[in-house]
C-alpha cells in the first residue's frame, strides 16, 4: 500500500482526536497489523502528537465555543470535567489521563483550564510513549505471529489497565476534594 496506508490511518486516528466522540483505538491496532510495529508505532505517535496539539492549541488560544462545534454538547460536558478539575496542576496525574481513553477529551480541557504548553507537551509526550506501544505491538503481534510483541503488549495493556485505575482512582478522590 505504500505511503498511503500511513496517511489513512493519519487521517482516520487524527480525525478520531479532533473528534472526541469516535473511538481511536482500533487505529493504533490497524496501524501495526498493516504496518508492523515500528513503521505502526511511529505513525500513531506522530498523529497522536499532531492532534492532540490541535485539539490543546484549539482550546488554549480560542476558547470553548471552537470546541464546542467539534466535539458537540454530550463530550463539551466531559471536556468541562477536566478543564474544572485542576489536574494541570499534578504532572503524574495529567499524564495519567492522557494515557487513558480520554486523552482527547484531557487535551481539550487542559487547553481550556489555560494550562501552559511547557507543562502539557512533556506530559503528552510521555503518554504516547507508553500508552502506544502496547496497544501498536498487539496489533503487530496478532497478525505478525510474533510471540514476543504479542506478550510484552499483554503485559503492556495490564500495566496500561493498572495505571489507568490508579488515576481514576486519584482523580476521583481529587474531585471529592474538591466539591
Amino acid at each position: 500500500m505504500g505511503l498511503w496506508a500511513p496517511l489513512g490511518i493519519m487521517l482516520l486516528r487524527g480525525a478520531s482526536i479532533i473528534l472526541p466522540a469516535l473511538p481511536s483505538t482500533a487505529y493504533s491496532l490497524l496501524a501495526g497489523a498493516l504496518l508492523g510495529f515500528k513503521t505502526g508505532f511511529l505513525t500513531i505517535a506522530f498523529t497522536d502528537l499532531v492532534a492532540c496539539s490541535f485539539a490543546f492549541a484549539l482550546a488554549r488560544y480560542w476558547g470553548r465555543e471552537p470546541v464546542r462545534r467539534l466535539a458537540g454538547e454530550k463530550a463539551m460536558s466531559v471536556v468541562e470535567r477536566f478543564s474544572s478539575s485542576r489536574i494541570e496542576s499534578n504532572f503524574l496525574l495529567m499524564t495519567g489521563l492522557l494515557m487513558t481513553g480520554f486523552f482527547d477529551f484531557v487535551s481539550y480541557g487542559l487547553g481550556i483550564a489555560g494550562t501552559s504548553p511547557q507543562r502539557f507537551f512533556p506530559a503528552l509526550v510521555l503518554s504516547i510513549v507508553v500508552s502506544d506501544i502496547p496497544i501498536v505491538a498487539l496489533g503487530a503481534g496478532v497478525f505478525d505471529s510474533g510471540k514476543a510483541s504479542l506478550v510484552a503488549a499483554v503485559v503492556g495493556v495490564f500495566l496500561l489497565a493498572f495505571i489507568q485505575s490508579t488515576v481514576r482512582r486519584r482523580f476521583t478522590a481529587l474531585k471529592k476534594t474538591q466539591d
